[in-house]
């Protein structure tokens, strides 16, 4: 006497057969009441004909996340299934970001892509296709009364997101060899990459984009903003978005996803930035470079930033030591850009009327024009340094307190960058 289902594998049965009944009545409702064919694909979507059918045709699709259709549409080659939330962690945005929340992709055969559809319903939280690769002992007594036919449907289900015919690639797939070596002169010494598009990464990304651009909450803001009221939901700009079609006319051809977009893949722009630059003046009618040094843009963005993260972060750790060495640093590189500008001046203005700089400063700014005055160049440069570590110092005041140990620290490593600028801009000469 045969096992009765339990409610688990009736609830499976019922969304199977109303999934089909679903798709029967959709064809039904074109044709007229006396066709023929109405016997007929009743006959079809009957659960016992229609999964073994199923099973047979999921061997025409594969579920990817990564495609090789978008590099050239007719490439023949390898597409991966690479679960996001399986990969390795980077410092860079890539596929690993998306976790366990994204969307496979499917390639492959679009006449069978209702099978797709099928196993990406979901019981319990997850897909009829996870049912699948998890060998779930109800979904099988769904799937057939002999066990050896369930299990041979299961496996075919289950392969949905494995490769068809083996790894490889094709003549229209890009291909990059990458140094794995030492030796670039030996072809022994490169690793031939095939990349593939990361179609699962750029349907979130799209989806992401669409909602922060038509999103009803985005709509609301952007209502309040008009009328000058707040609104908790922030507004995001995504200025000069460029647009790559992919399928053409036919953009099921590349993938369902592709399909769902219309084609329309987003790209941020890519652009480098705008450089707005002050007209460079000689420095007249001060007596302190660092005065003028502290009212640059980005001096007056990065002071604040290391005063706030001092304040903050108080724990003497090797992270806390990084991240204030990283923004000492930034300091220091501004100030090289600084002095880089008032040199490409013409030779002799510090020796004008109206330069009130000290004599080492005139020499580090104007060093062709400007007598030395007895001092030797590490002199000049160790008073440079000795100046900004005083105006850092004095910028951080407040609630911090900083001696002696700062105060070497960071003239260390602002004579270290003058002497390698001041050799550098030498050795050029």
């Amino acid at each position: 006497m045969p096992t009765p289902p339990s409610a688990r594998q009736a609830e499976l049965a019922a969304l199977v057969s109303g999934w089909l009944t679903d798709r029967l009545n959709d064809k039904l409702e074109k044709l007229s009441p006396d066709d023929p064919k109405r016997a007929e694909l009743r006959q079809q979507y009957e659960p016992g004909n229609w999964l073994p059918d199923a099973a047979r045709r999921v061997a025409q699709l594969q579920a990817v996340t990564h495609s090789l259709k978008p590099l050239h549409p007719d490439a023949k080659g390898t597409s991966l299934h690479a679960d996001p939330s399986t990969l390795p962690a980077l410092d860079v945005v890539g596929s690993h970001c998306l976790g366990s929340r994204f969307d496979n992709d499917v390639v492959g055969n679009a006449a069978a892509l209702d099978v797709n559809k099928f196993l990406n319903q979901r019981f319990e939280g997850r897909t009829l296709l996870m049912l699948s690769q998890a060998r779930d002992p109800d979904w099988a007594a769904v799937l057939s009364d002999e066990p050896e036919a369930a299990a041979s449907m299961m496996a075919a289900f289950a392969g949905l997101t494995e490769p068809r015919d083996g790894l490889a690639s094709h003549t229209h797939a890009k291909q990059v060899y990458w140094l794995v070596g030492d030796d670039p002169c030996d072809d022994a010494s490169y690793h031939l990459l095939a990349p593939l598009h990361p179609t699962s990464l750029i349907h979130r990304f799209y989806a992401q984009l669409q909602d922060d651009r038509f999103g009803e909450a985005t709509k609301a803001a952007r209502e309040a903003k008009r009328q000058g009221q707040f609104s908790e939901h922030p507004l995001h700009g995504y200025p000069n978005l460029a647009v790559r079609k992919l399928g053409g006319s036919k953009p099921w051809n590349i993938s369902v996803l592709n399909n769902e977009r219309r084609g329309e893949n987003l790209l941020l722009a890519s652009l480098p930035p705008v450089w707005n630059s002050e007209p460079v003046r000689p420095l007249h009618r001060v007596d302190d470079l660092f005065k003028v040094f502290g009212y640059r843009e980005q001096v007056r963005r990065l002071v604040p930033r290391l005063r706030g993260f001092l304040e903050t972060d108080s724990t003497a750790n090797k992270d806390t030591r990084d991240r204030r060495a990283e923004l000492v640093d930034a300091l220091v590189d501004e100030f090289i850009q600084f002095t880089a500008e008032l040199r490409g001046l013409p030779e002799g203005w510090s020796r004008e009327a109206e330069c009130r700089l000290g004599e080492a400063e005139k020499c580090w700014l104007d060093p062709l024009a400007a007598p030395a005055d007895g001092l030797t160049p590490d002199e000049i440069m160790e008073r440079i340094a000795e100046q900004f570590a005083n105006w850092l110092n004095e910028q951080l005041r407040g609630k911090l307190l900083f001696g002696d140990p700062e105060f070497l620290a960071w003239r260390k490593r602002v004579l270290e960058e003058v002497k390698a600028y001041d050799w550098e801009v030498t050795d050029e000469r």
